[in-house]
């Protein structure tokens, strides 16, 4: 068990209310928010948080911890909604198997017992599990502030590294994820060293089905670039297309040659890009025959 000890000081508070919290991160500076603490700790423990002053606890707060589905068909999640009891919701595993399939791939179960998507992406690790779906589903992640609120789309909340597009002031609240439309078909797929493993590489793909012919297609891979990488050219390119054995594989071998991965952590760049082009093939075509098509 790792038992270092945290020598950095700092305040801890723990906000019943929204409202609460908010008034913390307009007034204070250097505030890390806990939700599910998997990433904080650790990066506790291993000094990678010198600016943090202040620690915010947000799991009081009872207005970010539901998932429901919304009076329009929406899929509703809260910032501090843990991955364990998200992957067992059966709205989410009927109607969004990848975002399903993603939690149930991330860590161990202890950690999923803990962790949240809110923290997930506020990481903003190229890694993160949650992220792809998120994006090819069209997520809407939810910002408040004293200042007000305001949504982003998923696509466009990663900058780089630990750094996403949300202000200092601003507080992950949660997620809304648009209702598929039928005919969808969806499917993430992962390969880590074992199990519990962060991805070496990872690809989701959202397909809605016309007939025999592919109306959209949405693909979005994990650690092959400084970010969750939305492939929206590729996925575009597959519309109003006839899918065939050999649609999937070119649209693999795409992949492949698009991405330019980096070599860390034991992996070399040569394994991610080749194994790119493989779990894409497989992703898709499983995407497909989920959406109730077949290949010619």
């Amino acid at each position: 068990m790792n038992t270092r000890f945290l020598e950095k000081e700092y305040d801890y508070v723990k906000p019943a209310t929204l409202d609460e919290a908010l008034d913390i991160l307009a007034e204070k500076e250097n505030v890390k928010v806990l939700a599910g603490g998997t990433d904080l700790i650790v990066k506790l423990k291993t000094d990678a948080l010198e600016d943090m002053d202040i620690m915010m606890d947000i799991n009081s707060i009872d207005e970010l911890c539901g998932c429901c589905i919304n009076a329009d068909g929406d899929l509703v999640i809260g910032a501090t909604a843990k991955i364990s009891h998200l992957e067992k919701n059966d709205d989410i595993k009927a109607a969004y198997p990848a975002l399903s399939e993603a939690m149930h791939a991330m860590a161990s179960v202890s950690v999923r017992n803990m962790a949240t998507m809110g923290g997930n992406f506020m990481n903003a690790s190229p890694v993160a599990d949650t992220a792809g779906p998120a994006m090819c589903y069209g997520a809407q992640v939810c910002l408040k502030s004293k200042k007000g609120e305001r949504t982003i789309d998923a696509t466009e909340f990663f900058l780089k590294p630990g750094v996403t597009a949300a202000e200092d002031d601003e507080l992950l609240t949660g997620f809304v994820i648009p209702k598929p439309a039928d005919n969808t078909g969806a499917a993430f797929v992962k390969i880590g060293r074992v199990k519990s493993d962060i991805a070496k590489v990872s690809i989701t793909a959202v397909m809605e089905r016309e007939g025999d012919t592919v109306k959209s297609c949405r693909l979005a891979m994990g650690s092959v670039a400084p970010k969750p990488l939305f492939l929206a050219d590729i996925g575009a390119g597959l519309e109003g297309q006839k899918m065939t054995e050999e649609l999937i594989m070119k649209t693999a071998d795409q992949i492949r040659d698009f991405v330019k991965p980096i070599g860390d952590h034991g992996t070399t760049a040569e394994y991610r890009k080749e194994m790119s082009g493989l779990i894409a093939r497989d992703c898709l075509m499983e995407a497909w025959k989920r959406s109730g098509g077949e290949l010619a």
